[in-house]
This record gives C-alpha cells, structure tokens and sequence, in this order.
C-alpha cells in the first residue's frame, strides 16, 4: 500500500491488528481527523477484538441465524437480568412500605427524620457511584456485580437489627454504596450482547421490571403486614428480611448463570461466540476495556452530551425520588387509604410502569426515533403531574398518580444513549457515572421536597414535579437537536476525509476509539 503524503486528513500506514499486539499501548497507526486532531489507534483495544481476529472470513451471518441468536441470548440473560432489577426497585421501595407499617414509630421519627432515611440512601449512591464503574471496568463485570447484590441482600437484611436511629442512617447509606454498581452493570451488559437497534427495547425491558418491583413489593408488604401479629419479629423487621433473602438468592444465580462478556458465555457454542461480535460491529465498540484512559476522560468531560445528560437526570429524578419515599404515605395521608390499603393502592402504579414502559418501547419499530417517543412518554409526565398537583377530584389527582409511571421512559432512553451512543469504554463509564450522579443528587432532593409541614396535601412537593417535569421536557428536546447535530457534522467530515477510511484498518470497530474519534460512529436518534 503506497503512503499517502500532503496535507488531507488521510490515514497513515496501515499495520493490521495481530494477538501479540493486543494489551500494549504501543501506536499501531494514527490519523488526522478533519478538527485537525491526531487519533492514535494502539493495541490497548476492546476485549472483542481478540474474538474478532479469530473469525474466518468464510464464517457468514444469515439472517435466520441472526433471529436465533437473538433469541437464545434473550432466553438465557434477560429474565434474570429483569429479575434482578424488579428485586432492587422493590428494595428500595421497602422503607416506603415499612413506613406504614410501624418504622416510623418504632424510630420515634418526628419532622424531617424519615426524609433523611431516604437521602442518605442516594449520598451513598452518590459517593460511590465513579469507584462502582471503575470496579466494574478492572473486574470481571459478572463476578463483581453478583458481589454487589449478595453484600447488599446482607445489608437489607440487617435492616431488622439496629435500635436506634443513627444505626438505620448507616444501614441506607451503605445499602446506597452498594446499589450503585447495578444501573451501570446492566448499561454494560446490553452494550456488550445487544445492537444498537435492539438495545432500547432490551434496555426497556429490564428497567420497566422496577413496576414489577413495584407489584411485588406491594403484594409481599401486604401479606406481611396481613399477618403482623403472627412474627416474634416486628412486620416491617420482617419485611426487610424477605427482600434481603430474596436478594441473596438472585445474587449467587447470576454469579453461575451470567458471563462476564460473550466471550465466556457457557452458553454459546465457539461458533456462536463469534457470530456476536459480528452481530455487534456495526455499533462500533464491542464488550469493553479493562484500562482506564485519561484521554477518553477527558474527552467525557468536555462533552456537552455528558452534561445535558446530568441535569436532565437531576430534573427528572427529584420526582423519583420523592415518589420512592413518600409514595405510600401520599396515599395513606393525602387520598385517604388506610395503611394496608396503601400498600395494595401502589400495585396498579407498577402495572402501568410494566405495560407503558414496554408499549413506548415496542412502538420503536414505528417510530425510528426513541428521543420522540421520549419527548412524548414525558408530555403524558408533565399533563399526570398538572393532574396530581391541580386537580380538585380525588380520581383525578389519583390517575395523574399513576400516570406519572410512564416516566421511566425517559430514564431508559438516556441509558440505551450510553449504551449505544458513546464510544469509548472508559468515555461511556465515565458518562454514565456522570448521569447516575445527577440520578443521586435527584432523588437526594426529592424527599426534601416533601416537607412534614405541609402534610397530609404536600403541596409543595408536587408543585415540585410539576416544574421538574418542563424542565426535562426542554432538556430531552436540547439532547435529541444535538444528536442530530452531531450526526450532520460527521457527515461533513468524512467529506473532508477525501474517501480515505478506516476499513483499511481490519477490526477498526473494536479499537476502543470514542464517538469522537471514529469518524464512522453515528448518534442513535
């Protein structure tokens, strides 16, 4: 291959990736990008690239066996994987359950207290949340966050013990500290076995699972409580011990059933494992990095993606937050339900995060853009919200209650974002921990605005949501623009490029460059 010379952004050299290779930071070739930025490709690549230099060029993948693929990673992953996120939203919905249940009392809570149980449980989130991404990167991602969730079904457990409450303060705050590996976790793992065209409604799936949560959370609250005069042990105290078992159990399942990466999947044949890398290229990154690169840090925290990420997911999750907390006292105090009631009265709510989250998904097909179906899944938010906060009948005010359970959507839009629209692994761990701390400082604030003052209406609180919701109305339409602005800009460049691409280089997908970098990554609208 002849060099080419002169002063077009054309690619160097070409060295072909080769084993020995792999894992070592030396330059294998480098190229002008058209901002006039030199992007080095060394051999510190994805872990896929090592399957990838594995494949025949003879190995074809149809599409018969690309449904059948498909399929069979959806039968062996995803019901634990739902499994696993319904049981870690009903965790954290327990206090609310407990709430009416006793906790309160037994804590002598008065003014503010419970508010704080809450809090504390997303300051740890908080405070680990970049140390949980960087374990999940050096680790093996599996084995790490099956360690997460069997420490946290421990600590839920012991929930039951402590007398006083300072001893419950720490309990949530280190039960946050724990639960803050799972949402990025599971980000990875669709990233890794998912197309990018496949990952909103996988991302869906999983995430709407926390009304399944919901639905049992509920149902086992109020089999608890129907029963509360049976135990040696307070309902609540038991309560807490359930879910906590519940949780270990679904911890040791996913350290024997879940693979750290396709790679080592039990599952698949050594045929099949590389028919997922094939099946993954087009997203132009592959199951992930074991360093941390400071470029691609740096490259996260300049961009302007990243921060419209962080302040939609503080907007967004200060409702959540609240909701989480204060949910079953909302309807106990401000609709009139009496304690059991409340607990069964928040099942429907679930439902309809289960039914609506997997509705907007699946019209996916129909609608090519999911930052639409976002936009629209939160005008429905922002009219439910108007209903809870304005609406005088006790129906009304009820069904905005519910209704404002179609807004996880938005959030598993964001998350299929950082699966599919940021490249790079240490640029996609840093994003992500980025959005989950703006997650944190949501739902830090959340239960602040449901002040004991203003009880049974709080009124402030959900004048609250209603402010919240507009501003992520404008936050969703400002990341869905920039996409597409991004993508126009790209096209551009390759002009610039003068036809000179990365195909040259075999196996480019998997050289861990960022969104940035590669000139053939596109944004998913």
């Amino acid at each position: 291959m002849s060099k080419k010379t002169g002063q077009e952004h054309n690619l160097q050299p070409i060295v072909s990736f080769t084993k020995d290779k792999l894992g070592h930071g030396d330059v294998i070739t480098s190229f002008m990008s058209p901002n006039g930025r030199v992007v080095k490709v060394t051999g510190d690549v994805d872990e896929a690239m090592k399957v990838a230099l594995e494949i025949d060029e003879d190995l074809v993948l149809d599409e018969d066996t690309d449904k059948r693929l498909l399929r069979k990673i959806d039968m062996f992953l995803l019901p634990l994987i739902c499994l696993l996120y319904a049981c870690q939203f009903m965790d954290k919905t327990t206090m609310s359950y407990a709430a009416v249940m006793g906790f309160k009392e037994y804590f002598n809570m008065v003014g503010d207290m419970y508010s704080w149980c809450g809090t504390v449980f997303y300051l740890g989130y908080l405070a680990f949340e970049f140390p949980a991404n960087v374990i999940l990167q050096r680790f093996p991602l599996a084995k790490a966050t099956s360690a997460f969730i069997v420490i946290w079904g421990v600590i839920l457990c012991l929930h039951a013990v402590p007398n006083t409450y300072a001893g419950v303060i720490t309990l949530r705050t280190v039960l946050g500290i724990l639960e803050s590996a799972v949402t990025p976790a599971m980000v990875i793992f669709t990233g890794q076995w998912y197309k990018a065209e496949e990952q909103f409604l996988r991302t869906a799936l999983w995430f709407s699972c926390n009304g399944l949560g919901t639905i049992m959370g509920g149902a086992i609250a109020y089999g608890v409580a129907s029963h509360d005069t049976s135990y040696s042990l307070e309902g609540w105290k038991v309560l807490f011990v359930v879910t906590g078992l519940m949780t270990i159990v679904i911890g040791f399942l996913f350290l024997v059933h879940i693979p750290d990466n396709p790679s080592k999947a039990w599952f698949l044949t050594a045929t099949e494992k590389k028919l997922v890398v094939q099946r993954i290229r087009s997203n132009q990154q592959g199951f992930g990095n074991k360093h941390f690169k400071i470029h691609q840090f740096k490259e996260a925290m300049l961009d302007i993606n990243t921060w419209l990420h962080f302040f939609f997911a503080v907007a967004s999750c200060i409702p959540n937050g609240a909701l989480t907390n204060f949910g079953s006292i909302l309807l106990n105090s401000d609709f009139g339900y009496t304690p059991k009631e409340s607990l069964l009265m928040n099942m429907p709510g679930g439902g309809v995060e289960v039914v609506g989250c997997i509705l907007f998904a699946a019209s996916h097909k129909f609608i090519p853009h999911r930052m639409a179906i976002s936009l629209a899944a939160m005008s429905i938010t922002v009219v439910a919200s108007c209903m809870l906060a304005f609406a005088g009948p006790k129906q009304v005010r009820l069904a905005g209650y519910y209704l404002m359970n179609v807004s996880p959507i938005i959030m598993i839009c964001a998350l299929s974002c950082f699966a599919s629209n940021t490249a790079g692994h240490t640029k996609k761990i840093t994003s992500n921990a980025v959005y989950l701390i703006g997650y944190c400082v949501g739902n830090l604030i959340g239960p602040q605005t449901f002040v004991a003052d203003q009880a049974p209406s709080y009124t402030g609180g959900k004048i609250g949501f209603v402010v919240c919701d507009c501003v992520t109305l404008i936050l969703i339409a400002a990341i869905y623009y920039n996409y597409w602005l991004g993508n126009k800009r790209k096209e551009k460049e390759l002009v610039l490029l003068k036809g000179t691409t990365l195909d040259e280089l075999e196996n480019y997908e998997f050289a861990d460059m960022t969104d940035k970098e590669n000139p053939y990554f596109r944004y998913r609208l």
